[in-house]
């Protein structure tokens, strides 16, 4: 088996592996993209129909590629982002190798990196100076193990398999997780009718505009997105929190969990346990409301500071007020006597990097790094939630991450030419 060399290796033809080819392109480094299946393929594989964006369009820049159609504070549906980054990777033509699975990375015996690479032309071996990770953080969606033991006739699925109502058997549906993924899935599946149980993690919710304009337009201009991970309050705890809920769809609006009760949604607190057709909750749905709702108005206040303290004109604004509540929290619900016919997993996603056999990992088995740059000279970590910023896990913050990685890599380049020179 022979051995190819590359400067840089890409793991990943996502955004973040097509944005760091963007750079290292724009610098004259050759370099490699393995990706395991298609550029971009997880937007068309993992979401739903009815996706849309839930940051406003104008978010959507990567590097030489800023959005620029007709409706930048509106936002894309999923066939609208499958086809705007369909456009990313033939406007500069990056070195790519798809359907090439990276199946391990360990430290080269004289430095570097091996890649022992499988592909249409059957397996391969690479070294590389360098190499960027750039797989994301949301490998293996997380089921609870008990899951096993409910009845066999209950549909399960996890949220990225999830297209449409229709495709669920009728009956009633379980969306457990209240994230981004699972808020959102509940609205499609109360809005085509369907009836929804509801399981509420403590993922915190934003208004969709607020005193004239997009709330995430004005968290920009506050430079939210921009704040590096450790001067935010919490520090680097940040990067286990959860993302607030809130849609795009229909040209965006909140989504109300209180006003979905109203119309007919069962809402529950944390799902501890179930066997059969019998599941117990936490009784913290009302909690997981209260502190949501707290989060809402507690936003909506730091806008109203800023807008005071810039001086802004800017329409006046009211704060929420619940509009429903619980009499009581449930703590259990009988799927067969509800008629629940399927569940739907939406409580998140561990990282899997088992392939990354180098020493550069926390005790949770999260790399361990610096805006990317891991303590192992050379191997760099992309595209993960706060890797820099509140911005690094999308559109906003990659175009910067990717920019300041190459700059890394270049500059040891650079500093490894310098000190060849001297001797």
């Amino acid at each position: 088996m022979t051995t190819d060399h590359v400067t840089v290796a890409i793991v990943g033809g996502g955004q973040a592996g097509l944005s760091t080819s963007w750079h290292l392109t724009q610098s004259g480094v050759d370099h490699i993209v393995f990706e395991a299946k298609t550029l971009g393929h997880e937007w068309a594989d993992t979401r739903w129909d009815n996706f849309t964006l839930v940051t406003p369009n104008w978010h959507c820049r990567l590097p030489g590629y800023p959005y620029d159609g007709p409706d930048p504070d509106g936002f894309m549906t999923r066939d609208e982002v499958v086809e705007w980054l369909s456009g990313y990777a033939p406007s500069f033509g990056p070195p790519v190798k798809e359907h090439t699975r990276v199946n391990s990375l360990t430290e080269g015996v004289d430095g570097g990196f091996e890649l022992a690479v499988t592909g249409p032309d059957g397996s391969s071996t690479w070294h590389a100076d360098n190499v960027v990770v750039a797989t994301g953080g949301y490998h293996m969606p997380i089921v609870p193990t008990w899951a096993a033991g409910i009845d066999r006739s209950i549909q399960q699925l996890e949220s990225a398999h999830y297209k449409k109502a229709d495709q669920l058997p009728d009956g009633a549906v379980l969306v457990v997780g209240s994230g981004q993924s699972g808020a959102q899935i509940a609205e499609d599946l109360h809005l085509a009718g369907r009836t929804v149980h509801l399981a509420l993690g403590d993922a915190p919710r934003v208004a969709r505009s607020y005193r004239g304009k997009d709330v995430m337009t004005w968290l920009a201009e506050m430079g939210l997105y921009d704040t590096p991970v450790q001067k935010y309050p919490g520090g680097v705890a940040a990067r286990e929190k959860t993302n607030h809920y809130v849609t795009g769809r229909d040209g965006g609006r909140d989504i109300d969990l209180r006003q979905f009760a109203l119309e007919g949604m069962s809402l529950y607190g944390l799902l501890a346990n179930g066997a059969g057709t019998r599941l117990e909750f936490l009784p913290t749905a009302t909690e997981a409301l209260d502190s949501a709702d707290a989060v809402y108005n507690s936003i909506c206040r730091d806008i109203d500071r800023y807008i005071e303290r810039e001086d802004i004109e800017a329409p006046p604004g009211a704060h929420y007020s619940p509009v429903w509540a619980l009499d009581a929290d449930p703590v259990e619900l009988d799927l067969a006597e509800a008629g629940v016919t399927s569940i739907i997993w939406a409580i998140g996603y561990r990282a899997d990097y088992r392939w990354v056999k180098t020493a550069v990992f926390d005790g949770g088995g999260h790399p361990a790094h610096e805006r990317g740059q891991t303590k192992l000279p050379g191997l760099y970590f992309l595209g993960l939630p706060w890797l820099h910023t509140w911005g690094s896990g999308r559109f906003h913050g990659i175009a910067r991450d990717a920019g300041h990685v190459v700059e890394k890599i270049v500059g040891s380049r650079v500093e490894a030419g310098t000190h060849a020179d001297a001797r």
